[in-house]
């Protein structure tokens, strides 16, 4: 039984959401989606980020991943919600795990998305994924690539490697 939550980072579009939720069903923990909690109490993060900027969208990530930290469960994060110092501080009491890719399906996921940093679409996504990735891996207690995985797949070597630490 885990008793720290389980993190899952990475860039926007890799699937933390997906993953998270087979995940903490699989581990029996509660499922918690820190860009889904912003929303419910604040609204569409795209409105967020038009109506009040991303510096107030931020502070509210940080307190919403904050919070999801109290108890065991597996929690998503937003792809910016290693930028915050705070947030960076507050993940070493859990299990960080990075989901990384090599972009190769990304075009196809993001195609329909509101997200409010990808106005140019795949160049502003491996841009921020470039900037992203060195914070992604030194936070990182394990460093899943879900490129040429199945969800099947990626949630068993989770749950392996999760038995190892």
């Amino acid at each position: 039984m885990l008793t720290k939550p389980v993190v899952l980072i990475g860039p926007m579009g890799v699937g933390k959401t997906t993953i998270g939720k087979k995940l903490a069903k699989r581990l029996e923990l509660p499922f918690i989606d820190t860009d889904q909690v912003v929303v419910k109490s604040h609204g569409p993060i795209d409105r967020i980020f038009q109506t009040q900027g991303e510096i107030v969208f931020r502070k509210l990530e940080e307190e919403s991943v904050a919070n999801a930290l109290a108890f065991p469960a597996v929690i998503a994060t937003g792809g910016g919600a290693i930028l915050s110092e705070t947030t960076q501080n507050n993940l070493k009491s859990s299990y960080v795990i990075y989901l990384s890719t090599d972009g190769t399906h990304m075009k196809s996921r993001l195609s329909h998305s509101k997200r409010p940093l990808l106005a140019n679409g795949m160049d502003d996504w491996k841009r921020i994924y470039a900037e992203r990735k060195p914070l992604y891996e030194q936070l990182a207690d394990l460093e899943i690539d879900t490129s040429k995985m199945s969800l099947n797949e990626t949630i068993r070597l989770i749950c392996e490697k999760l038995e190892e630490l």
